[in-house]
């Protein structure tokens, strides 16, 4: 088999990577290990269109949280993808956590995101009475969206374009060829060859990067796995916006916050846990923790409400402090035509389109 660019890897940046270069160019690949598309971090999460107001001012995850989230509406709006607008509100519950929320609006200012304030109690109590602090950012652009579906829209709009997705395809060799790659697969003994790799492999990026030659620890480009744990409420909920806290220092978290999903139910989570395998078990010891987190900022909610829901794996980029996205063309590394994609974590379903348009980007420079 011969492609002209195949990514490895089948989550929405993946998806959405296809979709966008399969409208100008052909031979299209994608390789994905699993038997469906988005069976791991696309897919366990909140669900959440975030804004952009967090991320560092400059860094990709700003750029293209505050872009993908536009182009996210309009295309959910064309395409017929649930979604909702609907409003988030950061609160600060102690006056130490006031300079954190000045600080959030003044990123927010540096980033582009629209429309975000900061509200005193008394506004934020007419936006959403169910909430409970002294202060609060105000992000009236925040939005869900159904994941599953935004997937399955791309999906078949790279299909109808003449892209190719492969399942059961799990990469197992990178080869560098004169003009290309040769790729061989754990359940097939054939090598293909293909001109372009685009590795999207989420969980498995830093291990793509490694079968391609990359030392991950000198490009900085090792993971961690961070578990996130989510617990639902099996009552209806109590506010209509989301309700976050304060955010973790160096955003290694948000906080266990509280999001709706497009039928109204009531989650909470994720939290932060560093685990050296994948497992998506949730803890039902957690529940305390988690009601105690959750209260703080909500009123009404009893802890006996708390039902284990769901967990996701975040791919972080090991190391101190703030990570941003890595999309790097690796010719420095000897690696012509190599594109990868490490750390794609939150906000990476927000950014998704905007990714894909930058890659393409790249592709078109590459020739």
């Amino acid at each position: 088999m011969d492609a002209n660019v195949t990514m490895i890897g089948a989550g929405v940046v993946g998806l959405a990577i296809a979709r966008e270069l399969s409208q100008t160019i052909g031979g299209v690949f994608v390789l994905e290990k699993n038997a469906k598309f988005g069976q791991e971090t696309s897919s366990r999460n909140s669900e959440v269109i975030h804004a952009g107001i967090y991320y560092h001012p400059g860094s990709l995850k700003a750029r293209f949280c505050v872009e993908g989230a536009r182009l996210l509406y309009d295309y959910c709006a064309s395409h017929q993808v649930p979604h909702k607008k609907k409003g988030k509100l950061v609160v600060a519950t102690k006056e130490e956590e006031l300079a954190i929320l000045a600080d959030i609006e003044n990123t927010s200012v540096k980033n582009g995101a629209a429309d975000v304030r900061i509200i005193d109690a008394s506004a934020m109590k007419k936006l959403e009475p169910g909430a409970k602090g002294i202060a609060a950012i105000y992000s009236p652009h925040t939005g869900i969206v159904d994941s599953h579906a935004l997937m399955h829209s791309l999906f078949l709009q790279a299909l109808a374009q003449g892209a190719e997705v492969i399942f059961n395809t799990e990469v197992s060799g990178i080869e560098k060829l004169s003009g290309g790659y040769a790729l061989r697969t754990k359940n097939n003994a054939d090598i293909f060859t293909t001109r372009l790799i685009i590795n999207c492999a989420g969980l498995y990026a830093d291990k793509m990067a490694i079968l391609a030659g990359i030392d991950i620890d000198s490009a900085g480009y090792r993971l961690r796995y961070c578990k996130g744990s989510y617990f639902s409420y099996a009552q209806k909920s109590p506010v209509e916006m989301l309700v976050y806290p304060v955010p973790h220092q160096d955003l290694a978290g948000l906080g266990v916050h509280a999001t709706l999903d497009l039928s109204g139910r009531l989650r909470f989570g994720p939290d932060v846990e560093d685990v050296e395998s994948i497992v998506y078990a949730v803890d039902e010891n957690k529940r305390e923790a988690f009601f105690i987190g959750a209260e703080a900022s909500m009123a009404g909610l009893e802890s006996r409400y708390f039902l284990p829901d769901t967990a996701g794996i975040r791919p972080k980029i090991a190391g101190a402090g703030f990570k941003d996205f890595v999309i790097a063309a690796e010719a420095d590394k000897g690696l012509p035509g190599f594109i990868n994609l490490i750390g794609i974590e939150s906000p990476g379903l927000t950014a998704s389109l905007a990714i894909a348009r930058h890659v393409k980007e790249m592709v078109s420079q590459i020739g």
